[in-house]
């Protein structure tokens, strides 16, 4: 009797497995031919230019020039900043986070910097949004935004990351600096 109702649930099971299959067949098949004119239009579009032959071929040449074009698009959109005291220059590359680019616009800016304990020194811009805005882990070098105070925190020894610290960009170069600035800088767009 157990055997007879398990045969019977097993075929019942696989009955409903292949009516539901049949009943997605026609729903995708309709939806795209007929239920997408956009679409339709759009696949006789593709279908007249492959018989014209205008279509054209993906090949490993066009999709490295592609990529060449895009990395040389980002270097262009990079932003990068300067921040400079009367003997020190720091370059960053900042990382196009919504922090970052609020930064940015508020070049250039003439602030002064103040060190903060054994490992960082801050200088304050105007409140910076950190939305989007990844965190810091607080590594030497990186060019960080602590929000509950406002400061721009340049980090030259490593900082516990915590969850009010906002990753801005990094050092390019004169890291070494960061921890002898002092007094007067000027945070302005780098220029080569």
């Amino acid at each position: 009797m157990k055997m007879q109702s398990k045969r019977m649930l097993k075929k019942a099971t696989c009955i409903l497995a292949v009516f539901l299959l049949l009943l997605t067949i026609p729903a995708c098949g309709a939806s795209r031919e007929t239920g997408d004119p956009a679409g339709q239009q759009e696949r006789n579009r593709e279908s007249e230019e492959t018989e014209a032959g205008e279509e054209e071929a993906v090949t490993p040449e066009t999709l490295t020039g592609a990529q060449d074009g895009k990395d040389e698009k980002e270097e262009e959109e990079a932003m990068m900043i300067s921040v400079k005291s009367d003997a020190y220059e720091i370059i960053y590359k900042l990382n196009g986070s919504r922090a970052a680019e609020e930064l940015y616009a508020q070049l250039p800016l003439t602030t002064e910097v103040e060190p903060f304990s054994n490992n960082e020194m801050t200088f304050y811009p105007e409140k910076l949004s950190t939305e989007d805005t990844p965190l810091s882990g607080g590594e030497p070098g990186s060019l960080s935004y602590y929000e509950p105070w406002g400061d721009v925190v340049m980090f030259y020894a490593p900082c516990a990351p915590n969850s009010s610290l906002y990753e801005l960009g990094t050092v390019i170069s004169g890291e070494e600096f960061i921890e002898n600035l002092s007094g007067t800088i000027t945070v302005s767009p780098y220029e080569e």
